[in-house]
């Protein structure tokens, strides 16, 4: 779990915010700020991975939270104005998330922050728990938890993309390559570039194509050369 923190002084967007935590399962909300100050003692005595941080904030403006902060917390910015976003990556931040948002918008940038602090953590023992082997999809008005495992391969379909199972196909709103940041390299590769797999589906591959049930996918000529020591290494 990703332990967090809420530094927000609107009651509104508080709300919003915990309520998408609520929602899901990689983070774990550890407390609510109205103001930075406040916010900053208490990072002095607990450990936190990341901030959802306002910019127009009492006492201490977000930018100037960040100019102080010393550890190496992933921040996601939360903001109604525009006008900060350039000036933002200026302190590394994970995601600038401009009001309102959605619940979408939202996951894409704590899977953002999520695979940084993993890259952080990359020689350390590698985690099996839940929070690691699954992602959570919209479908329709519903939410389904999709373990990786599950995923055959990803099709791009325009600003779309649709999953496939064993079971069934799923359309979501989102990117190729926001599944190509997500998923885990060791286990999906991209073949094409409408196409990413995962390893274990491959029944059979030659030159130009893979082979998962009865489904044929190209290989693009351009993922030829990563593609072939990916399905070695499996």
């Amino acid at each position: 779990m990703i332990k967090c923190i809420i530094i927000e002084d609107q009651e509104p967007a508080q709300r919003i915010l915990k309520r998408y935590i609520e929602d899901t399962q990689d983070l774990e909300l550890l407390s609510t700020f109205g103001n930075a100050i406040d916010a900053m003692d208490f990072l002095k005595s607990e450990q936190v991975q990341l901030i959802f941080l306002d910019i127009h904030l009492p006492k201490l403006s977000g930018l100037d939270f960040l100019s102080l902060l010393t550890t190496k917390t992933k921040v996601i910015l939360t903001t109604a104005f525009s006008d900060y976003a350039l000036k933002s990556y200026e302190y590394d931040v994970c995601d600038y998330l401009l009001k309102p948002f959605s619940f979408e918008r939202f996951l894409k940038a704590v899977y953002k922050a999520k695979n940084q602090l993993g890259s952080a953590k990359s020689e350390e023992p590698e985690q099996t728990d839940e929070s690691n082997t699954s992602v959570l999809i919209k479908v329709g008005y519903e939410f389904v938890k999709l373990p990786f495992d599950s995923i055959l391969y990803i099709k791009s379909d325009g600003d779309y993309t649709q999953v496939f199972t064993d079971e069934q196909k799923y359309l979501v709103s989102h990117s190729l390559k926001y599944w190509q940041d997500l998923l885990p390299q060791k286990l999906f590769s991209q073949i094409h570039r409408s196409y990413i797999v995962h390893g274990k589906a491959i029944q059979k591959a030659t030159a130009s194509k893979v082979f998962i049930g009865n489904t044929e996918l190209p290989i693009g000529r351009v993922y030829k050369k990563d593609f072939l020591p990916f399905y070695q290494a499996l």
